[in-house]
């Protein structure tokens, strides 16, 4: 068990030290999509629903969720995020909403879950507000698309991946 980060040779888990690590800049971008159908897509679109506007509070829920990724995620350390974007593309072919994050910190750990956690947050924003038109509502292909910074180096997402 010596190998895993967060677990101790004699059992047990931690959070894993990183005050030891250098403060870099770390970006992060990540992505998904909510397939809505088309009456909410149409709804989406139109900002026609009773609940508000979709898209802008979406947005808005992904932004709050990467600010508290640390109280939703186990073990997950509290960055000090410096810039979190949430973007919504309407996707008229596909009857969905493409989610897309980027964040942004300084400091010694990594910011994907934060990107992670945002678009997943919007997603489920996303289904919460359509859910009265649709049940048949699909959150999926949620995924990192780039990082930078840290010791593992900056990795960007291949089509073949």
């Amino acid at each position: 068990m010596s190998s895993f980060t967060h677990v101790h040779p004699e059992g047990g888990v931690h959070m894993v030290d990183v005050s030891g690590k250098s403060d870099t800049v770390r970006t992060a971008v990540a992505i998904g999509k909510v397939i809505l159908g088309n009456e909410a897509f149409n709804r989406v679109q139109e900002n026609t629903l009773r609940k508000g506007d979709v898209v802008s509070i979406a947005q808005i829920a992904g932004i709050m969720g990467a600010k508290e990724t640390s109280r939703l995620i186990p073990l997950c350390h509290a960055v000090l995020i410096q810039s979190i974007d949430v973007e919504l593309t309407l996707l008229p072919d596909e009857h969905a909403l493409e989610i897309r994050s980027f964040a942004k910190s300084i400091g010694p750990t990594g910011v994907e879950m934060e990107a992670l956690t945002a678009v997943s947050v919007a997603a489920l924003t996303v289904y919460d507000m359509c859910k009265a038109i649709s049940k048949d509502i699909t959150i999926s292909h949620i995924h990192l698309l780039a990082k930078t910074g840290g010791a593992s180096g900056d990795y960007r997402k291949t089509e073949a991946e």
